[in-house]
């Protein structure tokens, strides 16, 4: 019935999240929307502000890539934004000289320089072919100054990417399972990495945007500031509304993405049931094919719709706001045109001005288009930062207490007590036992009882809230995680079926003797694993898995001899199997324990296992119920006891008795 509520519940749980109502930043009030342009500059301010913060970090992560790349790239940039305005003026010249040979071919001409001065006078014929010079070298290197920028950016794309995959995944092998465990955290995480691959190149055209219409912008406005410092200061705040307008919109994409986040990744869920081999088998078998594309409709119409809904509002705003520049610029060109009709301009000073207001209206628009760009950037900076600052809670001393050498694999819990984090539950209550080295011990109890947190704290996957826990009279917080974990060997439940080699699957349990095939081929004859290894069309180098390339397909028990042998690859001192014989079949199961005790002979082993069977076999048994160890003892010490373990027991034997 959960699982039922979980597939049928979503779109109304993603109705009280907000996401079918408004996700917008509230408007301002409406004392302070009456005061129009300032109170959208206000609003605005945070955009503005988080761009400038976002922006150094930006860079910083652009040059960090590849210096060579991102210097050429700027150089390139600074090249580019400065070409428009040198050729308006190359061609005000053109025409300004053309007009000049007509009128009088034999007068020589002086072609004024943009910094002051002149070049020596020339003919008009002389002076034409100049300018045809320098204008070929304009767009000869404007052509070469886009190439460098297009292959820059391309590498740059690329290595950023990278660069920012390996930090996503160098901090989330540092953060413990009390992370993976929290939606929350879970959710940024998936964000974080699902934005790498298009986040980097989108950050660089939009510094780079920025970079490129600010120096077009700023040497275009000089032109107009020449002519009219009002008429540049008239086509420059015509296109403020649209970016205030622009800009609350960004944010509101922004919001409305990361509010989606939960649904997306509830939607690529049902997309991999789908279309995995993971769940095929079943979805086949019980028809869910149609129910989880009706599921993945119905949340994929919630985000559609509030996104359409967005999409539609901006378009229409920033649009409408987006009229006043067409209006200032048409202005611009009637005062421009009726200054050289009066004679104050020549044609080519009318070209050259209305090529300058009209780069000065683009290069508004660019300028404040990237500024809204680059703040959605800076939200998803604070997003990789966020992630990048947290703090893992199970962490190595500041001075590591060292475990012996060797390990004898003496266990102690002294009064361990453990809920997990966002819970009230006691998972483990007031636990406490002793296990002596070499000895092989079993944990029972039905689901949810507590054994596999059990085994989570002794690989100080988490911390006990209270008590403690002792390796050979050492606590655990008070040694390293990782040098704690060399020392323990094991298999767990939920093993990873690896897709690659058998033998890549065997020796990542001792991922530095990964290559040792002699060691390989003895831990996979220890778990039962080397005839069905050695049967593969490769033996050891068989691909496992359909996910790449023509690779074979195992079963879940043929699996399990895999993960089992993978266990046995680490000679440590301590062996933790968590339901090691789930998926094997009778013989297989009593070939492994026949087994165990040789292949245990001089560890601590510790297994859990509901198959009573297997379990009396171990040295001493647990049993836990509700968090508490209830019983305690030999297979025939708690067969006398009478209790629960007696009770489970029998309950199980009795299907097997016709």
């Amino acid at each position: 019935m959960a699982m039922i509520r979980f597939f049928r519940d979503e779109p109304s749980s993603v109705d009280r999240s907000g996401l079918t109502g408004d996700p917008d930043i509230p408007d301002p009030p409406p004392k302070d929307r009456v005061r129009g342009i300032r109170a959208r500059l206000k609003a605005a301010r945070p955009v503005i502000v988080g761009t400038f913060r976002g922006l150094p970090r930006m860079t910083r992560l652009v040059w960090d890539a590849s210096p060579l790349m991102t210097a050429g790239l700027g150089i390139a940039t600074v090249i580019s934004g400065l070409t428009p305005v040198a050729q308006a003026w190359t061609s005000r010249l053109l025409i300004n000289t053309v007009v000049q040979g007509i009128r009088n071919r034999a007068a020589p001409v002086a072609l004024p320089l943009p910094w002051g001065g002149s070049v020596p006078p020339l003919s008009a014929t002389r002076a034409l072919i100049a300018l045809a010079v320098v204008q070929f070298g304009l767009y000869l290197v404007s052509a070469v100054t886009n190439e460098v920028r297009g292959v820059s950016q391309q590498c740059l794309q690329e290595r950023i990417s990278q660069v920012v995959q390996l930090q996503v995944m160098e901090k989330a092998c540092k953060l413990d399972m009390a992370f993976f465990e929290d939606s929350r955290s879970y959710d940024l995480l998936r964000q974080t990495q699902q934005e790498a691959a298009a986040r980097p190149l989108q950050m660089v055209n939009g510094a780079l945007g920025l970079l490129q219409a600010f120096v077009t912008l700023t040497s275009m406005l000089a032109v107009l500031i020449g002519l009219n410092p009002w008429l540049a200061l008239v086509v420059l705040a015509a296109a403020i509304p649209e970016f205030v307008s622009d800009a609350r919109f960004s944010r509101k994409g922004f919001m409305l993405s990361m509010r989606a986040a939960p649904i997306r990744r509830r939607m690529q869920y049902l997309s991999n049931l789908v279309t995995t081999d993971t769940a095929t088998k079943e979805v086949k078998l019980f028809g869910l094919g149609g129910f989880f594309i009706e599921r993945f409709r119905l949340l994929g119409q919630v985000y559609y719709t509030r996104l359409r809904r967005l999409a539609v509002r901006r378009s229409l705003v920033s649009g409408g706001w987006g009229m006043l520049g067409p209006l200032a610029g048409s202005l611009t060109y009637l005062y421009i045109a009726l200054q050289a009709v009066a004679g104050r301009l020549t044609l080519g000073d009318l070209t050259l001005y209305a090529q300058a207001t009209n780069a000065v209206q683009n290069g508004i628009q660019q300028v404040f288009s990237s500024f809204s760009t680059l703040y959605e950037n800076a939200l998803y900076m604070d997003n990789l930062d966020e992630l990048l600052a947290a703090v893992p809670v199970v962490v190595a001393p500041a001075e590591p207490a060292a475990l012996p050498s060797p390990v004898r694999g003496h266990i102690v819990f002294e009064h361990v007590t453990f809920h997990y984090p966002g819970t009230q539950i006691r998972v483990l209550d007031d636990v406490s036992v002793e296990i002596h080295p070499g000895e092989t011990v079993a944990l029972v109890g039905r689901n949810g009882a507590g054994k596999s947190t059990f085994v989570k704290l002794l690989c100080r996957l988490y911390d006990p809230d209270e008590g403690r826990i002792l390796l050979d009279g050492i606590d655990l917080t008070t040694v390293d995680p990782a040098a704690l974990r060399a020392t323990i060997g094991g298999m767990f439940q939920d093993f990873v079926t690896y897709q690659a080699t058998a033998g890549e699957n065997i020796g990542l349990g001792e991922v530095t003797r990964i290559e040792d095939a002699p060691a390989v081929a003895a831990a996979a004859r220890d778990a039962g694993a080397a005839p069905l290894i050695e049967g593969l069309p490769r033996g050891y180098e068989t691909a496992l898995g359909k996910w790449f390339g023509k690779g074979t397909q195992l079963s879940g028990g043929e699996w399990q001899k895999v993960a089992l042998a993978r266990s046995f690859m680490r000679a440590a001192p301590v062996l933790i199997l968590d339901e090691p014989t789930s998926a094997l079949d009778a013989q297989a199961e009593y070939e492994l324990f026949a087994r165990l005790r040789s292949l245990a002979e001089g560890r601590t082993a510790v297994f859990i296992s509901h198959r009573f069977s297997t379990v009396r076999k171990a040295d001493r048994i647990f049993l836990f119920d509700h968090g508490r160890l209830a019983e305690q003892g030999t297979h025939s010490e708690l067969m006398r006891l009478a209790g629960q373990y007696a009770e489970l027991f029998t309950l199980q034997a009795s299907a097997y008795i016709d």
